[in-house]
């Protein structure tokens, strides 16, 4: 606890208090207008994190984290229209209770249902990444390979998309972190030619194409007209003695629900916030009032959505897997610190686990705080001209590329790269497979040959350590599964 108490310590001096500050507004502005997410925010901030110290740079873009899916909220709530995939199912409560008269009493109910699902999926944080990580840290080559198998091979299986595609994600991730040094050998591999390739593909390149750039040419072909927004005010903003002894129980469930769904890798927020609402909705006994602008609905999607931040910080933290696709970006800042995400940061780096745990505790508190004093004037943004934004995006995107190495190489890469998302995402190939796969593949090569050079080449090791076992009998499990699955929804 002590070591807690001086991280947060850290955080209230002058500088990393203003970081977080500005790290949940930023957050929250990004998840109240339509189409940006906090993915994109944290591919873009990166860069901006280069000069700074590694703590500093994780109370940063932990701080953006929480306000993203907090801010989500606010256009599904006033707009009918998502901030964020997390608060699709806001939607289906807030805005009629918008419509009716009562946006304030919808945003102070959806404030307070993701204040206290970030503080119940924070208590897991704290408690349960130490044992995770004291187990992590037994972990031998065989182990740590078949344990990123089984994240690709999970992440692909529950993504959106089929199966085949989510492979595909992966594989195609895996492909671009092949050029290079070889790392066994010292080799240089797949640069066809190219003397900038000598190096690979630079990671803050990589995910500003694939998530910003392609978002950006997405929505670049879609804009439209400027949606009304509902007016409000600040008055009901905060609930009743009443409202918190009716919700209480629905906090709590759907805290619990967001947090477990969130410890799942690449699974995220928005499946949480469905699972929540379902379960709310099959256990209430009035079932028919939800989606007609039910408290219980909000209360439901909003905890388990912000439950999630938590849940998937674990995993993160402690096995170096990232649970939602903001993780996966999250371990790229990692690795732009020189930190290695997983068991041994426990050992080398403890102080940043402790400031991570530290900033999504006191991120919370200012999110909630900053929400119910300023979502007036947030809501607001909802209606800025798509236009403009896109091009500030895109300037912003092209000042990160270049800033990391001043190589004009690297704007091309992300161009480069922004295409092949925009492509993937017009043939529905999800990009989350992709980046953790461009992440993960160095480490699992790594211990592969590792594991290979200890035993002549034998893979007969991993059949006799049960930890490994149990991971490859997992991930031919959720394949056998997602395989069978989809057989059946194209039968139907």
């Amino acid at each position: 606890m002590s070591a807690l108490a001086e991280s947060i310590s850290y955080i209230i001096t002058p500088l990393p208090f203003a970081l977080c500050v500005i790290g949940v507004l930023s957050g929250i502005v990004v998840g109240a207008i339509p189409g940006f997410s906090g993915a994109m925010l944290i591919a873009m901030s990166i860069p901006l994190t280069y000069f700074m110290t590694n703590v500093d740079a994780m109370v940063l873009l932990i701080s953006m984290y929480v306000g993203s899916v907090s801010g989500g909220l606010i256009s599904a709530t006033l707009l009918k229209m998502p901030g964020t995939p997390s608060s699709i199912m806001t939607t289906m409560d807030g805005f009629p209770m918008a419509q009716s008269g009562n946006a304030a009493r919808a945003l102070g109910l959806g404030i307070s249902a993701s204040f206290v699902g970030g503080l119940i999926s924070w208590f897991f944080l704290y408690f349960f990444s130490p044992v995770l990580a004291i187990w992590g840290t037994r972990f031998g080559p065989w182990e740590i390979f078949s344990m990123v198998v089984m994240a690709l091979a999970l992440i692909a299986s529950l993504s959106k998309a089929s199966l085949a595609k989510g492979l595909l994600a992966a594989l195609l991730g895996v492909m671009a972190s092949l050029p290079g040094i070889d790392k066994a050998s010292g080799t240089v591999r797949l640069t066809f030619g190219f003397d900038h390739l000598a190096s690979g593909f630079e990671l803050v390149p990589v995910l500003l194409g694939i998530f910003v750039f392609s978002q950006a040419f997405s929505d670049l072909a879609k804009i439209g007209g400027t949606p009304q927004i509902v007016k409000t005010d600040t008055k009901s903003i905060f609930l009743s003695l009443k409202d918190w002894k009716d919700q209480s129980f629905n906090m709590i469930r759907s805290s619990l629900v967001g947090t477990w769904i969130g410890f799942l890798p690449g699974v995220g927020g928005s499946v949480a916030s469905i699972v929540s609402y379902t379960v709310a909705k099959n256990s209430s006994k009035t079932p028919e009032k939800y989606g007609t602008g039910f408290p219980d609905g909000i209360v439901a999607s909003e905890s388990a959505n912000n439950g999630s931040i938590g849940g998937a910080l674990i995993p993160l933290v402690t096995l170096g897997i990232p649970g939602s696709t903001v993780d996966a970006i999250l371990i790229g800042a990692l690795l732009l610190h020189n930190l290695q995400p997983g068991p041994m940061l426990y050992v080398t780096n403890p102080e940043i686990i402790n400031t991570i745990i530290a900033t999504c505790l006191f991120a919370n508190v200012v999110m909630f705080f900053m929400m119910s004093g300023l979502v007036r004037q947030i809501a607001k943004l909802s209606v800025i001209p798509p236009s403009f934004m896109m091009s500030v995006i895109i300037l912003c995107c092209l000042l990160g590329a270049i800033a990391i190495s001043s190589s004009v190489f690297d704007v091309w890469v992300t161009l480069g790269f922004g295409c092949v998302g925009y492509a993937m995402y017009q043939f529905n190939i999800p990009h989350a497979p992709f980046v953790i796969g461009f992440i993960l593949a160095e480490l699992a090569e790594s211990a592969l040959r590792t594991a290979l050079m200890a035993s002549a080449g034998s893979l007969e090791p991993i059949v006799y350590r049960p930890v490994a076992l149990a991971f490859i009998f997992i991930t031919v499990f959720m394949l056998i599964y997602s395989m069978r699955k989809g057989r059946k929804k194209t039968q139907e």
